[in-house]
């Protein structure tokens, strides 16, 4: 598809008309910042945590224009024109209706809960039906359309690691802009809208109702939230790779074959092998993830 996008045609996020709309008390956010340009909006975001956690409570989101040094898994690379994409960081401290913090083992889903917002925000706003590709990624017909990366951050008073997730999306990228082949926009997709303060706050908002949920049944990801269905269900509903036959290569050169069956109790993927046997395959060890003819 051979488009050409003008920067005229890109608009810039609307600061305090994103403010208004989601931080308190109007919305779920503690606090939103845009800037026009930084490296990485996850590493700003996680270095002012571990610096100033005062000042960074949970639900805090910084927003980039630009971002020149975005990493992705394993250290990828991610970057785009100016005003093409989304890059947005949310700071989280993940604590119970009564204020107890949640098991840090219940953090490795908060990377999946946002890609489940996320591709669930933008097929309901734009009609582009964006499936998951575990552990992190939004896809569109086996094409890249987002990204999502998680990391802690180390509480210098002793008090439980917060947790920055940061998620990048293609939104107006033409085909000479893609950094890969294998990559999409919502722009090549024909979404319905491009504007990205729509999308934004379409995701945050999202972002926010399913965090809330997952903190009323304490980061339990198998309990039902208040629809009856739980966490585990509703990723495994809109991930395309169950039901794959997939190899995942390891660091070390090694790989493992089989089939993608399920997602245990700390969303680890159960590949099932030729032989019958079940292996769980953690997101950390995971260098690549690739779908493999059965």
């Amino acid at each position: 598809m051979h488009l050409r996008y003008s920067s005229m045609e890109r608009p810039g996020l609307d600061q305090e008309r994103l403010r208004a709309a989601l931080v308190a008390p109007q919305g779920p956010l503690s606090q939103l910042d845009v800037v026009a340009e930084t490296g990485s909006t996850n590493t700003d975001l996680a270095e002012r945590a571990r610096l100033r956690p005062a000042e960074v409570p949970d639900l805090s989101v910084l927003t980039a224009e630009m971002q020149t040094a975005g990493k992705g898994r394993l250290g990828r690379t991610w970057v785009a024109p100016p005003r093409s994409s989304l890059f947005v960081s949310v700071l989280l401290r993940p604590v119970n209706a009564a204020g107890r913090p949640l098991p840090t083992q219940s953090y490795g889903w908060l990377s999946l809960l946002a890609a489940l917002a996320l591709a669930e925000a933008v097929a309901s706003r734009t009609g582009v039906e964006a499936r998951l590709k575990w552990p992190n990624d939004v896809m569109v017909d086996g094409r890249k359309l987002a990204g999502v990366l998680a990391q802690l951050v180390p509480d210098s008073s002793g008090a439980p690691p917060a947790v920055v997730v940061g998620a990048g999306m293609n939104v107006s990228l033409t085909d000479e802009d893609l950094p890969v082949p294998t990559a999409t926009s919502l722009l090549m997709e024909y979404a319905s809208t491009t504007d990205r303060n729509i999308l934004l706050a379409d995701y945050l908002q999202e972002l926010a109702a399913k965090y809330a949920q997952f903190r009323a049944v304490d980061g339990d990801a198998s309990r039902p939230w208040e629809d009856g269905t739980s966490l585990t269900e509703k990723i495994s509903a809109r991930m395309a790779t169950l039901g794959q036959q997939v190899r995942a290569d390891l660091p070390g050169g090694t790989s493992l074959t089989g089939r993608a069956v399920a997602l245990d109790s700390h969303g680890s993927l159960i590949l099932l092998d030729g032989a019958g046997e079940r292996h769980a395959v953690v997101a950390g060890d995971v260098v690549h993830l690739r779908a493999v003819q059965a």
